[in-house]
């Protein structure tokens, strides 16, 4: 059997510290019950994920593989997930007053949204340890590229979502071959009706930040970022934040750069936006606390902001304070304006997660925060083709 250049050496709690053997099917630690996360023979590493390297790899997130997890080449599924494109947004940028404004469009992944990064490492590294049916709580686009993977794996999937989620998010997830299973409640709802499926029947979890690879695959973000970039980061990363993977996994992949000596220790300043009707890490960062309390009555348009809480709160909040980024709302309604916005300027028809970060941009401009002639990134989460029901709504 092939192996891959993976130099995985083992798990570490990020609370605690806490170290596993990473060669087994593992979820929370199991001393404080907080999230695991990867770490690698970055030494190793460096010796051939280099920069020369890279300019003959496949475009995909696997190009990476030295700091990714999957050790045998046949554990790889392989859907076309990552190498997204970096759009220089010329006319956005003239029209909001900031120049050097980006997109990184994450809608063009597998079933069209950044899920399918998490979900490509997770699943495939579940399948190379033997996993033999998996179980995922999701307001949506999780869901739909766990099952993807599951379906390319063989594996049997369980996914369990909010009643009131999208019915093209239900359709394309029993299409794909799973076992869908709809939830009154919010998605820590349907986690507690994982956490049931999975005592009973032994599914394994792949849940945000509830096993250590979802954040790999979210990583390559952070990666593709700065090799796109040639290898200087912007100076502000704006970030739609629900569960906070993406932002804790990018935060990762930049130390992990910078120790490989691909990058130095400049960081962009990481800004977390949320919806005004469900913002725990913003109200936490606001308080200046450590952990988000579950935000009661979540609503908002935008299914992958809608999560009352978060078990990798820490590690978001880490992340904006570390860097000197900021935490930040915006309303559902700038959401669907700046989403008009954005794609008649740019080309790019984000979903309401991706508008709401060009509208963190415009309220930071207009305070000042982000100068004009600064580097910005705007993450486009996923299409805004999966909310059509919105956009009608509009006509």
């Amino acid at each position: 059997m092939t192996q891959t250049k993976s130099t995985l050496t083992h798990l570490e709690c990020g609370n605690c510290g806490k170290h596993y053997d990473p060669n087994h099917l593992l979820n929370l630690c199991t001393d404080c019950g907080k999230p695991l996360l990867a770490r690698y023979d970055l030494g190793a590493a460096a010796l051939t994920l280099t920069k020369e390297a890279l300019r003959g790899r496949a475009p995909s997130l696997w190009r990476y593989e030295e700091v990714l997890p999957v050790q045998h080449a046949w554990a790889m599924l392989r859907l076309g997930e990552g190498w997204t494109p970096l759009h220089h947004a010329k006319r956005l940028g003239e029209a909001i007053g900031c120049a050097q404004t980006y997109i990184k469009d994450e809608g063009l992944n597998v079933t069209a949204s950044f899920k399918a990064r998490g979900l490509a490492v997770a699943v495939s590294r579940a399948y190379e340890l033997g996993a033999r049916a998996l179980a995922i709580p999701s307001a949506g686009n999780a869901a739909c590229a766990m099952s993807a993977y599951a379906a390319a794996a063989g594996l049997p999937a369980h996914v369990y979502m909010p009643r009131d989620v999208p019915s093209l998010f239900q359709v394309e997830c029993r299409e794909l071959g799973a076992q869908v299973t709809l939830v009154d409640g919010l998605i820590n709802d349907c986690g507690a009706k994982v956490r049931e499926g999975v005592a009973a029947h032994g599914w394994f979890d792949v849940s945000t930040l509830k096993e250590p690879y979802r954040v790999e695959g979210k990583k390559t973000m952070g990666y593709e970022l700065a090799e796109q970039m040639n290898w200087e980061l912007p100076d502000v990363v704006i970030y739609p934040t629900g569960g906070g993977t993406g932002m804790v996994g990018m935060w990762k992949a930049f130390d992990e750069m910078e120790q490989m000596g691909l990058i130095g220790a400049k960081r962009p300043r990481m800004v977390t936006v949320q919806s005004s009707g469900c913002a725990p890490i913003v109200r936490a960062f606001t308080q200046g606390v450590e952990h988000a309390e579950l935000w009661e009555d979540a609503k908002t348009v935008a299914d992958g902001l809608r999560v009352p809480i978060a078990i990798g709160d820490f590690l978001i909040l880490r992340a904006i304070r570390q860097s000197g980024g900021v935490a930040l709302t915006v309303t559902d309604a700038e959401m669907l304006q700046y989403a008009r916005t954005m794609g008649s300027t740019s080309g790019v028809f984000p979903a309401p997660e991706g508008a709401a970060t060009l509208a963190a941009q415009i309220h930071l401009l207009a305070e000042g925060w982000i100068k004009p002639d600064e580097r910005v990134v705007l993450f486009n989460t996923g299409s805004g083709l999966k909310y059509a029901h919105l956009w009608a709504a509009m006509v």
